[in-house]
């Protein structure tokens, strides 16, 4: 049907007559009825169609949906949340109540899926069920984190180990890589041991495993430094119980290249028993008296006559050792170089001053690093550039944390 056009200013529409006769002659008719549109005889800006409020009645507005019971029906859903849905599906049914609000079945339906799971966690925590659960739920968190091995390389995603370390991306080590684990460290207890003895614990630790995975401290080279990756408080409670001993470079943006794994498992016999000489006698060396002699002079010569003693065992060592090729000459020169050095410390455990002390002590370290070091390690197949020792090399470990 066709909608009349709007009734005069001076003649209100009632809604509930029917609409006056128009006036004026009616227009001719086509086949089919006219639509609605512009008035050729209408004031610029009329508009075809009634104004709102002249008879027709808006739709009713349905309402609105209660949010509580919504929220009431999806708590409940969430098994690990059931009081909450009960609570709030309660909370829900005095709103609607009240408001005319709709949401009803959502909220009774929230209060029973509930109480079904307040009851089902009643019965859990009798048993076993809840206990095993929760072991579920924090074994997949700690499948979210990383879990490296000894021997494992890989790089990781941020800002690299001067920050906090979430997640690795574990790549070959052939290639360009950040980090290289040589070792871990079991923990345990049920009580988080606290951030400072985790941090001495794997400095401790960390530097025992660094001589057993690389042996030859040469092949390091002065670009590789020790960190550490450690359990937090947080991390502790999902299950965290490992510190990750890593090699990694001492610039941020820097990368390894290739294992820097050198014993058993790479080294040829010859190469491994150089090495474990070599480190025995560093081994002694580096447990020089932190006072000077002047302040301790007998601690300082009881040091003295233990780096006698090395050097006399690890000579005879060498010594006995059948070496390949060419290389026995190299290493008997450099036997021979440890027994005059040996002569020197023997003095250094004798001596009656400090002065004394020190002549003998400068003599005996001559043959440190010397020249028949570097053409036994040549000889050998070994790194051949001597590191360079940093008296204020110390505490180097980057103690990033693992959650």
């Amino acid at each position: 049907m066709s909608i009349p056009p709007p009734p005069g200013p001076q003649q209100p529409q009632d809604p509930y007559q029917p609409p006056p006769s128009p006036q004026g002659p009616v227009p001719p008719q086509g086949p089919y009825p006219q639509p609605p549109g512009p008035y050729p005889h209408a004031p610029y800006g009329t508009a075809p169609h009634q104004a709102w409020g002249q008879g027709y009645t808006p739709f009713a507005r349905p309402a609105p949906v209660n949010g509580v019971a919504i929220a009431a029906l999806v708590l409940g859903l969430l098994c690990f949340l059931p009081a909450v849905g009960l609570i709030l599906g309660i909370i829900a049914l005095v709103q609607i109540r009240r408001r005319g609000e709709r949401g009803k079945g959502m909220a009774i339906a929230g209060a029973v899926v509930s109480s079904l799971g307040l009851a089902l966690w009643a019965v859990s925590l009798s048993t076993s069920v809840a206990s095993e659960v929760w072991e579920g739920v924090k074994e997949g968190a700690r499948g979210t984190s990383y879990s490296l091995a000894e021997g494992d390389c890989f790089d990781v995603p941020g800002q690299g180990f001067d920050h906090d370390v979430y997640d690795v991306d574990e790549v070959p080590c052939s290639g360009a890589h950040e980090g290289e684990v040589f070792g871990t460290i079991p923990l345990s207890g049920d009580d988080y041991p606290g951030d400072g003895y985790v941090t001495d614990h794997a400095e401790d630790e960390c530097w025992t495993l660094q001589d057993a995975y690389a042996m030859d401290p040469w092949a390091l080279g002065d670009e590789v430094d020790v960190y550490y990756l450690t359990p937090t408080e947080e991390s502790w409670a999902w299950g965290d119980r490992e510190i990750t001993c890593v090699f990694a470079h001492t610039v941020e943006s820097g990368t390894l290249t290739g294992s820097l794994r050198a014993d058993e498992t790479t080294l040829d016999a010859d190469q491994l028993a150089f090495l474990e000489a070599m480190d025995a006698v560093d081994e002694v060396l580096y447990e020089e008296p932190d006072a000077y002699a002047e302040e301790d002079l007998d601690a300082n010569k009881e040091w003295a006559a233990d780096v006698r003693d090395v050097l006399a065992e690890q000579g005879d060592a060498l010594r006995a050792h059948t070496w390949s090729g060419d290389a026995g000459k190299a290493v008997d020169a450099l036997a021979e170089d440890m027994e005059d050095a040996r002569a020197d410390w023997a003095k250094a455990a004798t001596a009656g001053d400090a002065d004394t002390f020190y002549l003998h002590y400068d003599s005996g370290y001559g043959y440190v690093d010397g020249d028949t070091t570097v053409a036994a390690r040549e000889a050998l197949g070994l790194a051949t550039t001597p590191p360079s020792y940093d008296e204020e090399e110390s505490d180097t470990g980057g103690g990033s944390e693992d959650v």
